[in-house]
């Protein structure tokens, strides 16, 4: 086969056999139909689409905003909306290269946490904490504050970033590329930095390339774990036992130089219909004091209730790991073992960080919602509660970041999933709105941000429910939820950089006022 020719920027229009698939993105319940899909290559070529879209007449005043992709998996419309003019897709930009001028690893934005793991780490033994789904996009997993199973022991992905570049727009519609370092001497230039750790994507430019510096090397072994449990087993007591003693582990084991401070964990509790209660753990065991960790976890967990642990049988939200015993394994191949990327269904999703284990009152609501008492006519093998374990390394961060929750002890994820042939679309929705109102009564059916036992919910989960004071009736706006304090300052910072408010959504920063 002959190279690929040096072609101008891909535009991709309507009637163009690629259109339909480059106008969506991994959750299938949002579908766009923009004037143009553009692939951009370069950060050049990222700077001149922007500034062509931006000075352009919309064909359709109903559509105007200009969005950009990386991975697609955006849960929300943010970027596939119907209101969308413009995709800026980077996914062909996706470089992975050690800077020596900058002293960093350098990953440009459309790469996916697999081109990480499989790129920089067999080059240079070293690796992001980032997520187990491994066709993320970094231009998203980063600037949310992304984290994944090495995170209990190395932090989170923004704890590395040192540098960003973006495509900015300025007040009279020219574009430039700007580079903005953490030790900036430009105040403005290093504000910009931080607000892409963990202010979340899509809202200040186009991010092109990230640099990392004092990226931590993954353990060369791990030892991986799956079990499952039969929900016909279980009374609620045993529910609430499971549940407490998982919570109660990583509340207690928060030093992330042991090797249980590094033991990262996932509970899927799946709605009754699925059939079973699945766990998954991984931990380092290069580590000699690794395996028994894990022991000790599994002793704690499965000891404490009656139901006996079986094999996973079935998908459990964007996971199915079918092992008959645990198992040691590089960590590359734990990684792509583990990997989550899922089918391409529709999808509704909620947050919640935990500052202790559940209450009482969570406990039951999770019990009744998930089938037992409520909902017992719904059946959705896909519809679930996942549980994953946090803390450690994240509550000590190496620098000052944007995510504001770094006290958690353990991070939920309400996922429901369905095909866009299903009529019951309303009812899925209805089910993780009221599990998730239903959790978190006591607080207007939110987990508020700086509670006794919660804080907030992960702008990396988009939910435009706490929009609607129907779902969200405390006195917390989605802007306090997700970034507590550090909300005013990002709005200083998108007045600067994103004048004419171009990165917009339902749930963008808004610009802040003059001052």
């Amino acid at each position: 086969m002959g190279e690929i020719p040096t072609l101008p920027t891909t535009v991709v229009r309507p009637g163009d056999k690629r259109y339909p698939a480059l106008s969506r993105g991994f959750n299938q319940r949002w579908i766009a139909a923009p004037e143009y899909v553009r692939l951009v290559r370069t950060p050049e070529e990222a700077r001149a689409a922007l500034a062509e879209a931006v000075n352009e007449v919309p064909a359709d005043p109903a559509r105007t905003r200009i969005t950009v992709k990386a991975g697609g998996h955006c849960y929300e419309d943010f970027v596939c909306g119907a209101d969308v003019r413009v995709i800026l897709d980077v996914s062909p930009m996706c470089g992975v290269s050690y800077d020596s001028a900058m002293q960093a690893y350098c990953v440009e934005a459309g790469a996916t946490n697999w081109h990480v793991y499989s790129h920089l780490y067999p080059v240079s033994g070293k690796a992001l904490p980032g997520g187990s789904c491994y066709s993320v996009g970094l231009g998203g997993h980063i600037p949310a504050g992304g984290f994944g199973l090495l995170s209990r022991q190395h932090g989170l992905t923004v704890d590395y970033l040192y540098a960003v570049e973006v495509a900015v727009v300025n007040a009279d519609k020219t574009v430039r590329l700007v580079v903005a370092r953490r030790d900036d001497e430009d105040e403005r230039l290093a504000e910009l930095l931080w607000a892409h750790t963990g202010g979340g994507g899509g809202n200040f430019g186009v991010v092109t390339r990230f640099w990392f510096r004092g990226l931590p090397e993954p353990p060369k072994q791990v030892l991986l774990t799956a079990l499952a449990w039969d929900w016909k087993d279980f009374t609620k007591d045993e529910f609430a036992g499971l549940v407490t003693a998982y919570g109660e582990y990583f509340h207690r084991h928060q030093d992330a130089a042991s090797a249980s401070g590094k033991l990262f964990g996932l509970l899927k509790l799946n709605h009754v219909s699925n059939g079973q209660i699945g766990l998954l753990a991984q931990v380092d065991v290069d580590d000699p004091d690794g395996p028994q960790a894990m022991t000790d976890f599994i002793q704690a967990v499965d000891g404490r209730i009656g139901p006996p642990a079986t094999k996973m049988r079935s998908v459990m939200g964007e996971h199915f790991v079918h092992m008959d015993i645990p198992r040691v394994m590089p960590w590359l191949t734990a990684a792509q073992a583990l990997n989550a990327s899922g089918e391409n269904r529709c999808g509704k999703y909620k947050s919640a960080y935990l500052r202790k284990p559940f209450t009482e009152q969570q406990i039951s609501a999770m019990w009744a919602y998930l089938g037992k008492e409520e909902y017992t006519g719904y059946v959705n093998k896909q519809a679930l509660i996942q549980v994953d374990s946090y803390g450690s390394a994240i509550n000590r961060p190496l620098h000052d970041t944007a995510v504001r929750q770094r006290d958690s002890v353990l991070k939920l994820q309400y996922q429901v999933y369905w095909t866009r042939q299903d009529a019951d679309e309303d009812t899925h929705i209805a089910w993780i709105r009221d599990t998730y109102k239903a959790t978190f009564a006591e607080t207007g059916g939110v987990p508020v941000a700086g509670g006794d036992a919660t804080d907030g919910c992960y702008i990396g989960y988009p939910d435009a429910d706490l929009n609607d004071g129907r779902w969200n009736e405390s006195e917390q706006s989605w802007e306090t939820l997700y970034y507590k304090d550090a909300y005013a300052k990002l709005q200083g910072i998108k007045r600067h950089w994103d004048p004419l408010n171009v990165f917009r959504h339902a749930q963008s920063i808004r610009p802040g006022p003059e001052s």
